[in-house]
């Protein structure tokens, strides 16, 4: 199992193709939120979510 340290988009975005490749999609697609949401560029950040399809299970408030 791979140790990964949260400091950058890049690094959510790593652990979310991780866990897509492992068959955990639910887990991928927060992940990839928490990257899209840490992306200044909001064309970027749309494409990272399109990896990950499905719809938000966060529930912020």
């Amino acid at each position: 199992m791979a140790l990964f340290t949260f400091n950058r988009a890049a690094d959510y975005l790593d652990a979310a193709r991780e866990m897509a490749d492992s068959g955990r999609p639910t887990l991928a697609r927060l992940l990839a939120e928490e990257a899209a949401d840490r992306t200044a560029d909001p064309q970027e950040a749309a494409c990272i979510l399109a990896d990950f399809p499905g719809r938000s299970l966060r529930t912020e408030g």
